[in-house]
């Protein structure tokens, strides 16, 4: 049986439970450099201390997947958070799973972000790799390194078949 999830708009309240929106939209900010700067203070609660992590920073370069687009796993870190931020105007989709929940179909949100918002997830929030919808799309990525394995993968089950209609 299929399930096909259909993208609801970024914003930071709906997205609260997964971690942060990173925008400039109704952000906290002030001048500096004698006033030729603005700077957007503390978008997003970067994670990365435990079990002596380091922050890492990365540049990913997402590519369109085949539409339509069809998922088939779930990752989570369970040592730290993982922001994206892209670095042209492109909308790309986030898919999370709810924390309350146990990972199935049942419990994904999908979101649709515009090439002007980022996000950061939370540690431990089920979230799907990167998914670009229309261009090889760079992003500034913001993650932990160090010790420790830092990585969980969900996968469904073969006759769980989840699509996203974009």
């Amino acid at each position: 049986m299929a399930t096909i999830i259909r993208p609801e708009p970024l914003t930071r309240a709906a997205f609260k439970p997964f971690g942060d929106v990173i925008e400039t939209a109704g952000a906290r900010h002030y001048p500096i450099n004698q006033g030729t700067t603005m700077r957007y203070h503390d978008l997003a609660a970067v994670d990365v201390a435990t079990n002596n992590g380091k922050a890492l920073i990365n540049i990913f370069r997402g590519q369109p997947r085949p539409r339509p687009i069809h998922i088939r796993l779930m990752e989570r870190h369970p040592l730290g958070s993982q922001a994206f931020i892209p670095l042209q105007p492109r909308h790309y989709l986030v898919v999370v799973a709810d924390p309350a929940r146990p990972v199935s179909p049942g419990a994904l949100r999908v979101f649709r972000a515009a090439g002007t918002q980022g996000v950061n997830y939370a540690r431990n929030v089920w979230h799907h790799p990167l998914l670009v919808l229309d261009a090889d799309s760079d992003f500034l990525v913001i993650d932990r390194g160090g010790p420790g394995d830092d990585l969980e993968e969900f996968r469904f089950a073969e006759d769980e078949e989840v699509f996203l209609e974009v």
